[in-house]
């Protein structure tokens, strides 16, 4: 999609009610579903992390940015995410750890980021984060600057493909719910995107078409 064009929709998609838990279960593994039926978040204690969904142009056409974390020894390791992080006592809001977090790991800097929608939050039980996404827009091509400790590759997501069915399918992954487990998932350039990130992008896809479609 043409950016000049996405940029004329943006008034129609800030009030979007958000479909939350019914956009989520859309590509949610079954286990995980069964996970999170009646848990108590005030019982469990999560930590709070933030991430950006961050929407700019390239090659004048609209863009959305993931990265492919590094391997180490955690349940997210290699995994394809959004930029983000952990919410630190010095953040004056969840938004701003998203944006803070965005200029460590990828280089953009917050003041080259409108943040205009907070979406639904998304809680991940292997690692017991409960994660605030927000969508963020850039007006300028971006130059991105990754963090070589956190941030393995860039992925530079145009908005056309994300919005294609065709990249939706089931993928038999070894997660930490067991071996060889069917899961909906993203096929994005090459890469598996499943759990929390699928789930997440789940729900921007649901505001993106109901948007354009002019349903509000």
């Amino acid at each position: 999609m043409d950016f000049q064009d996405f940029l004329q929709y943006v008034p129609n998609l800030i009030p979007v009610e958000l479909p939350a838990e019914a956009a989520h279960i859309k590509m949610a593994p079954k286990e995980r579903a069964e996970a999170l039926k009646n848990f108590d978040l005030e019982a469990i204690n999560p930590r709070i992390a933030a991430v950006m969904m961050l929407l700019y142009p390239k090659d004048k056409k609209t863009h959305l940015v993931l990265i492919v974390r590094n391997a180490y020894n955690g349940v997210h390791s290699s995994q394809i995410a959004f930029p983000g992080g952990k919410y630190e006592t010095f953040d004056a809001s969840f938004k701003d750890t998203a944006l803070r977090e965005t200029q460590e790991e990828v280089g953009v800097l917050s003041e080259k980021i409108e943040v205009i929608k907070e979406f639904s939050p998304m809680y991940i039980p292997p690692s017991n984060f409960l994660v605030h996404p927000f969508l963020g827009i850039s007006k300028e091509e971006l130059l991105f600057s990754p963090d070589e400790r956190e941030v393995a590759a860039i992925i530079e997501l145009p908005l056309s493909f994300f919005l294609d069915e065709k990249i939706i399918i089931d993928a038999t992954l070894s997660t930490s719910y067991g071996d060889n487990i069917v899961v909906p998932a993203f096929d994005i350039e090459n890469h598996i995107v499943w759990g929390a990130t699928a789930m997440i992008l789940s729900e921007l896809r649901e505001v993106l078409k109901i948007t354009f479609e002019g349903k509000i």
